[in-house]
């Protein structure tokens, strides 16, 4: 994932909703959004290495991943990111536990942040200072920069987000439009993550579409007490590819 904005109700009747967008190069194949056959996931598959970039399972559980982006290149013997989200699902660790786990080993990954929710407790990981971040009920966001950095994509999607839920409008069909939108923020606003400025003003939108990198997925994420509702809509270079929506249950 490189956006992904959420609002957490503890207690509630849908005690996370959580949108996101992955991009990612469109050679890079992987499989949409199914059960896991050797696993109890609900995710889509990056082929290329196995894991994934936004997952559910068992207990209401979820987990999310975005990379950090810099101008350092990234280290190609470096364990893959996407497991870590594979690998929360599995457990049987809290979200404090595990993440206290991974502190030690986080700088031997490529730089990311990390989403974890266990069902009850939201918390997130920057890998580059391995801390962990105690998120706030209401609602939060990351990109590719530390958490709650108010990029303008990041600014833009909470905002509109938070409109939806003051209006009640949250079924898919209003939440769609804010992961679609491609407007590009102005050059005063851009961050300066060491990438080319031509670069960094097609990254500026919530969707992106350049020749050969973009979102290829889009995720409207829901965690009810008796199961987990997953919709997917995917994107390749053509355009849209195909539209999933499924369900795991919590218990």
């Amino acid at each position: 994932m490189c956006l992904i904005a959420w609002n957490w109700q503890p207690g509630s009747a849908t005690p996370l909703l959580l949108l996101g967008n992955r991009d990612e190069f469109y050679a890079r194949p992987a499989e949409p959004l199914h059960h896991w056959p050797d696993a109890p996931i609900l995710a889509g598959r990056d082929l290329q290495a196995g894991g994934t970039w936004l997952g559910v399972g068992p207990g209401g559980r979820v987990a999310a991943l975005t990379n950090y982006r810099s101008a350092t290149p990234v280290r190609a013997d470096a364990p893959s990111r996407g497991a870590l989200v594979a690998d929360f699902l599995q457990s049987p660790l809290s979200a404090q536990a595990y993440l206290q786990a991974l502190q030690p080993e986080a700088s031997t990954y490529n730089p990311f942040n990390l989403l974890v929710f266990d069902g009850q407790t939201l918390l997130g990981l920057e890998s580059r200072g391995a801390r962990i971040v105690a998120l706030q009920p209401g609602l939060g966001a990351v990109s590719n920069a530390d958490f709650l950095t108010p990029w303008p994509k990041l600014r833009q999607l909470t905002a509109r987000l938070a409109a939806c839920v003051t209006r009640g409008d949250t079924s898919d069909e209003h939440l769609w439009p804010l992961l679609q939108s491609r407007a590009l923020a102005a050059d005063a606003e851009l961050p300066h993550t060491g990438v080319p400025l031509e670069l960094e003003r097609a990254l500026s939108a919530v969707f992106i579409a350049t020749p050969g990198y973009g979102t290829r997925a889009c995720s409207v994420v829901r965690v009810n007490a008796d199961k987990t509702h997953f919709s997917e809509q995917r994107f390749g270079a053509n355009g849209a590819a195909g539209h999933s929506s499924l369900t795991h249950p919590s218990p």
